[in-house]
């Protein structure tokens, strides 16, 4: 309930005060809040030693702070759902290759797209949502109630419908059948019943509904991922259609290199703060 009423007075702040003075605020936040966070910062130190392997310590402690003060931004701009348009769109995003979302939908079987826990997912299903398309999002419910509300509101008051994750599977073959666009992320398994796959040479299980539902459906995967720019505004960026090809693995492991690809170009948005791989 405490984190109820935090997140209502971000609210408040990030919907009152200018975008600028809103980010400044969450990043001293964050930095306060670094300093006594141990178990978060050793995950996230663990975490970017497996990626890179090769940096400095001084490296990777200048990618983790990067990458909570972003997170923090990432928040404020949660927050401020409310005052997204059209012309906050043409000011702030950029979007690149939307036509392999339409070319997907145009086969009629709907659509997944697949992102990460990286740079703003939320920000770019908003964005996604305000143009038109008809989408979905598979959410983990809060445990708390009033908790789990506020986050769908600010979801749904932009065209977001949302799924709980332990009703996905119906909503989600009911959404694609209808050719709509399905919105799943790629890099942590919710259910502990993913696959064993290699990432970043290191086994790990991941979720397998993306292919899954592919393989069901005969939907395209999309890959799409909001990347913050250094300015603070953002690229969305929609990745080529992947087909089914000849297994479910196979097709897990094409869109884990490009989510790969990604974390590696982008370390300081992947927020993950608990130890991703364990031995």
């Amino acid at each position: 309930m405490f984190n109820y009423i935090l997140y209502r007075i971000g609210e408040f702040i990030a919907l009152h005060l200018p975008i600028k003075l809103c980010y400044g605020i969450a990043v001293f936040i964050s930095d306060l809040r670094y300093i006594f966070v141990y178990r978060d910062r050793r995950a996230v130190r663990e975490n970017l030693k497996v990626i890179f392997p090769e940096k400095s310590e001084g490296e990777i402690k200048r990618i983790r702070r990067i990458m909570f003060r972003n997170f923090a931004k990432y928040l404020a701009d949660f927050f401020r759902f409310s005052k997204l348009d059209m012309q906050y769109l043409k000011k702030n995003i950029r979007l690149e290759n939307m036509h392999y979302l339409d070319e997907a939908l145009a086969k009629g079987k709907g659509a997944i797209t697949l992102s990460a826990h990286l740079g703003n997912w939320e920000l770019g299903g908003v964005v996604i949502g305000i143009l038109g398309y008809p989408f979905w999002v598979v959410a983990l419910p809060h445990k708390y109630k009033k908790v789990d509300n506020f986050f769908n509101f600010q979801r749904e008051s932009k065209g977001v419908k949302v799924i709980p994750l332990g009703k996905a599977a119906r909503q989600c073959l009911a959404a694609l059948n209808k050719n709509e666009i399905v919105a799943l992320v790629g890099d942590r398994d919710f259910t502990a019943n993913g696959i064993m796959v290699d990432f970043f040479g290191k086994p790990t299980l991941l979720p397998e509904g993306p292919a899954a539902f592919a393989f069901k459906t005969g939907a395209s995967i999309v890959p799409g991922f909001m990347i913050r720019n250094a300015d603070d505004s953002f690229t969305l960026r929609m990745e080529k259609p992947l087909e089914r090809g000849e297994s479910l693995l196979e097709l897990l492991k094409r869109y884990n290199v490009i989510i790969e690809d990604y974390i590696r170009k982008y370390p300081e948005q992947w927020y993950m703060f608990r130890r991703f791989w364990r031995e």
